[in-house]
């Protein structure tokens, strides 16, 4: 466990590289550990069985007698018995949500208000970058004119030209 204690700051750049290779190294071996676990369990979960309970209602369903298929209905039928929890994790596996239609609704009204000001954002930036051209375009027609300008005339001298 990491504290105060127990922490070894890196003293030079050739340890941290070790730390860092070892870091990577054990990083690795986890997730070969994992992706391992995964694929045995894929394995396992698909092996055919034959059990007297399951496999007669398994495949008068249509279905393999798989082991995944009688963890599933086994999963199904301590939610018919009363197994909430049991129910609970068929419906978020079974894309079902406990959101309401009103949670949806509020959803969509927030999504709708965030584009809305998003928008607003967008058109006060360009409005906003409008006015600073304007600024600088007059800025430079103001520079054009004074760069041109000759002492002691009046506006009807600049008018004529």
């Amino acid at each position: 466990m990491a504290n105060e204690q127990n922490l070894r700051p890196v003293r030079t750049e050739s340890e941290a590289r070790e730390r860092g290779r070892a870091g990577g190294k054990a990083s690795g071996v986890a997730r070969r550990r994992k992706a391992d676990f995964r694929k045995t369990l894929n394995m396992l979960l698909t092996a055919e069985i034959d059990s007297p309970e399951w496999t007669p209602i398994l495949q008068s369903l249509g279905l393999d007698s798989t082991l995944e298929a009688a963890v599933n209905m086994a999963m199904i039928k301590k939610a018919l018995a009363g197994d909430v929890k049991a129910y609970e994790a068929i419906a978020k596996y079974a894309g079902q949500s406990d959101r309401t239609e009103k949670d949806d609704a509020e959803q969509a009204a927030k999504t709708e208000r965030e584009k809305a000001q998003a928008e607003t954002l967008k058109d006060k930036k360009a409005k906003e970058k409008d006015a600073e051209n304007s600024v600088i375009q007059n800025m430079e027609t103001l520079a054009d004119i004074l760069k041109h300008s000759r002492p002691n005339r009046n506006i009807e001298d600049y008018q004529e030209e």
